[in-house]
This record gives structure tokens, sequence and C-alpha cells, in this order.
């Protein structure tokens, strides 16, 4: 079972994105925890939004005070509504949050059916709730809820060949061959990717890409692979370099093999639905383009946008580092294809709109919201700056410039940026 961990400010938002799935009958409520029950049955996210109400008031000082969860079972267990609710329960219970209120949806929507909480971190008191090492916390409790109820162990991906350092190519230094091939070499051992296009999505990361090439040798067609560095724009900035410079498995036969294989690998990789529910989750509660791009990076997810020469978006790949596959977004979904992103950043025709129920305090909100998302995410399911284990941050240091390196995005410029916010608003207190 994978667990998902989710913090943000925007409770209505994360209210709204499950309830429109119980409205389009995909899920259920299956569960709620010291929430007023109704008359008839019948919830709405006004009426919860007013039972977490009292703990949003009490809030001191908490930027994130709201807990989206999600708990994702093998697609292959067969898990009742009765073991989901003694799951949440015991989890919520472990993770500190036994006694705060929350409702538990049940998502059908995809293949793996699973469940999504919705909480405060946020106490009676107005104090936030210590969320010191969730992460690794949230895994144990992970496994052993495996173990009581039987369920599929989440696969354990082998790390150990993670630590290479690895970094993006930078044609100003020099040498770029030895920088090419100190990540060609390695990226088909560790990411499973089904495409050339996907191959290059992994590869822009890096300021790198890929290119075939045919010829005729002795009358004989032939075809084969170059490499090119590309510059912060994107453009080539170098002569090609054969992939035989760099190894059979920099060339384009064994390319070849490897996409065949990992096509037959992902047809029943368990993180798909995972990604496919966070990267939606980002879709319906990301105000633009780049907010949607940083609530996923901190997910551990990569946006890779391809556009033509006038601006067209035709084409969306998603690049999960906890799985390490690559995605097309048209693979995960009809409704994460690159025709719904391209009316969304060029025409500004979002493909849902969360409904918003009218409360007495709705406006102030709302006002309140708009501020806010002029300047920063609505919502964010991703993990807090600082959360990650030892062994995750030599992961990302590892990666080098993989996760920051999106298309001018630096991770570690976001989250430097991040720390002298927090400073700016601890010296205005004074």
């Amino acid at each position: 079972m994978i667990a998902k961990i989710g913090k943000g400010e925007n409770l209505r938002g994360a209210l709204s994105y499950n309830q429109l799935k119980v409205d389009k009958e995909k899920g259920q409520i299956l569960l709620t925890h010291k929430i007023p029950e109704t008359l008839d049955g019948n919830y709405t996210v006004a009426h919860f939004y007013h039972s977490f109400e009292p703990y949003l008031i009490a809030n001191i000082k908490t930027e994130k005070p709201v807990l989206h969860i999600s708990l994702n079972p093998d697609p292959s267990d067969k898990v009742s509504d009765t073991q989901f609710k003694s799951m949440a329960q015991e989890y919520m219970e472990q993770m500190g949050y036994g006694n705060q209120p929350y409702v538990m949806f049940k998502h059908t929507d995809i293949d793996r059916t699973h469940i999504h909480i919705v909480s405060t971190s946020v106490g009676i008191d107005g104090k936030k709730i210590s969320d010191k090492f969730d992460h690794p916390r949230s895994m144990e409790i992970c496994r052993a809820l495996e173990k009581k109820y039987h369920l599929t162990v989440a696969t354990q991906h082998n790390e150990s060949h993670d630590k290479k350092i690895f970094k993006s190519v930078d044609y100003k230094k020099g040498d770029v061959k030895s920088q090419i091939a100190a990540v060609v070499r390695h990226l088909p051992r560790l990411y499973r990717f089904q495409t050339l296009g996907s191959y290059n999505a992994l590869l822009s990361l890096f300021n790198l890409t890929a290119e075939e090439v045919k010829g005729e040798l002795s009358g004989q067609p032939k075809s084969g692979l170059v490499y090119f560095a590309l510059n912060e724009k994107g453009e080539k900035t170098t002569n090609p370099f054969k992939s035989s410079l760099f190894g059979k498995q920099a060339g384009l036969v064994m390319l070849g093999e490897h996409f065949e294989k990992s096509k037959g690998a992902l047809k029943s990789e368990p993180a798909k639905s995972v990604i496919k529910n966070t990267v939606e989750v980002a879709l319906h509660t990301a105000a633009d383009e780049n907010s949607f791009k940083q609530q996923l990076l901190e997910q551990g997810i990569n946006t890779v946008v391809r556009k033509s020469n006038e601006g067209r978006i035709y084409g969306m790949t998603f690049i999960d580092h906890t799985s390490k596959s690559v995605w097309n977004g048209s693979q995960l979904g009809k409704d994460l294809s690159a025709n719904i992103f391209n009316d969304w950043w060029n025409n500004g025709q979002k493909p849902v709109q969360l409904p918003i129920e009218e409360t007495p305090n709705a406006k102030k909100e709302i006002a309140a919201n708009t501020s806010r998302n002029l300047r920063e995410d609505p919502f964010e399911l991703s993990k807090e700056p600082g959360l990650y284990t030892n062994e995750e941050n030599h992961f990302f240091e590892a990666l080098g410039g993989l996760l920051p390196d999106a298309k001018g995005e630096d991770y570690e410029e976001t989250a430097f940026a991040n720390r002298m916010k927090k400073r700016r608003k601890g010296r205005n207190k004074k």
C-alpha cells in the first residue's frame, strides 16, 4: 500500500475535489470522524467546511493546516469497505491525528480502488500537530497494515543504483562528451520509458536531446542515434555525438529493446494509478501552469511540456522519480492529454471547475483565497520541505539537476525562496 501525504491551505478545494467524485458516482463517503451527522445522511462541502472551521479559526500560525492523504492498496488487493474504514482509523491514530475531525472518501474511478482522507493538522487549541518524520512513520504504518490485512507489499525499488551522482549537462564547462556519458550510460538502467519521445522528455531534464538519423551503408538502409547538449532555452548548442561513443545501451537497438520491456512492465505498474490521481489533483486544484508544475515537483514528478513554434501544446510527459517511470499524459488518461492542458493554459478553459457552495463566510474566504492564489498554490498534495529521510535526501541530491531543471524550474532556488519568505514573515511579526 502506498500513502501520499498532502499539506495545503485550501480546505474547500480538497473537499470539493473529493465530493465531485461522489457527485459523479465515482466515489462515496465511507467514514466521518468528529463530523456532525446530517438528518438525511447526505453531506455537502459546506457542511464539512463548517465542521473544520473552528480548527481553522483557532489556527495560530500554521501556513498549511489542511491534510489530504490518500491510501492506495495494490490493484490486486480486494479490500472491503469495513477494512478500508479500519485501516483509515488506525492510520490516522498512529500518525497522531486520531483526535482530529476527518472525512474519508473511497474513489472507484480508476482500476485501483483507494481512499482519500481530508483533515487538518491543527488542533482545536490552534497549535500544529507535530509532523516530524511523518513520511518514514507513514511507510512503517503502511507496512504494518499490509501485514495485518494481508495486502500486497508495495514494491520496494532497489535504490542502491541511485547513489551515483547525476548532474545536468553544462556545455559551458567543456568536456561535453564525458558529461553526456555520465547520464546516458545509466538512465536506461534506472528508468522505464516506452518511446523515443519519452526518453527525450527524461533527457531534457539533463539539458540533453537525442535524434534518430537515417542513411545508407553499402546500399542498405541504416539508422542510428545522436545526442546534443541543450542550453537553458532548450536549443542545441553542440555538434552531434554518436551514440556509439557512450556504449550499446545508449544506442537505438538497445533502447528499442528497453522500450518493449518497459511497455510490458508498465502495463501492470502499481504506481500508475497513484501518479494519475496525483496529476488529477493538481489539475483540479492548481491555479495556473506554474503552480501545477510546482505541485507535482514537490511530489517528485517532473512535468515536461512540448510546444509547437506557435505555442500550441502537443505533448505532456510526467516523470515520476519514485517509481522511476515516464508517462505521456494520454497514457494516464484521456482527461490528461495534451489538448486538455492546451485548452487550459493557452485558451483559459480549465477542464473542471470545482463546485463552491455559498456559506455565510464563503465570500470572505473566496476573496482571501483569491489574493493568496495570486502568489502561491491553492492546494498542494505534497510533502513538506524537510520531511524527507536521509535516504531520500541523498536520492534527490544524487539526481543533481534532474528534479529542478525542467524548463527553468529550480528546486533548490524554490526551497531557498520559501525559506526567505518564512524569515521575512518572522521579522515582520517582531
